[in-house]
């Protein structure tokens, strides 16, 4: 069954309606077929969002070309939209992750391989990733998150200091994010909105 739904810009898309009451199991949700939303799975709920917006997508590419040189100089990998596990049954989809050079033949990540998170907010999901996804990252004790805020153009890093984050760094258009950990890399807000 499908039904048909509007998009912001007045563009229509067709959603898989799921005719399945819940809870999901984690091998329920790996078995779902590909689709052009993102669904995620949270404590046996599923949630799904329509895929991206063509600058949402320009920014996590460009962030992951940033990203990408620095983590393999380390032994790392910086990858887009990959299932990553933060425990049994809360599998999501981060826009774009460094984690431990584990292999490219796997369905999931385990959140101890990942190093960071980064999530590119947008008007529909902006109070999402700043606090609900912000918690649920640090219970599963991923080191750094890092939040690009499409509206503002700036740059959030949050460290993880015992059981929650705490704000690292605030970098706005014309200044620099230096990261040191997990990679060295230099970051402007500006090169990700080109």
């Amino acid at each position: 069954m499908a039904a048909t739904t509007m998009r912001p810009e007045g563009a229509t898309t067709t959603v898989a309606m799921i005719d399945r009451a819940g809870p999901w199991t984690e091998e329920e949700y790996l078995a779902l077929d590909q689709t052009s939303e993102r669904v995620e799975l949270f404590d046996g709920s599923l949630h799904m969002t329509p895929a991206p917006t063509l600058r949402h997508q320009n920014m996590s590419a460009e962030l992951w070309l940033t990203l990408r040189s620095a983590a393999r100089a380390v032994g790392l990998r910086a990858l887009e939209a990959i299932n990553v596990r933060l425990r049994d049954a809360r599998l999501v989809i981060p826009d774009v992750v460094v984690i431990d050079d584990i292999g490219l033949d796997r369905l999931v990540v385990d959140a101890p391989s990942v190093h960071l998170i980064a999530e590119i907010t947008s008007a529909s999901n902006a109070a999402a990733d700043k606090v609900f996804k912000m918690h649920c990252y640090a219970a599963a004790k991923i080191g750094r998150y890092l939040i690009v805020e499409q509206d503002t153009k700036n740059l959030r890093l949050y460290r993880l200091r015992g059981v929650s984050y705490v704000e690292h760094a605030v970098v706005r258009p014309g200044e620099v994010l230096r990261l040191t950990e997990p990679v060295a890399v230099d970051i402007r807000p500006e090169d990700l909105h080109t």
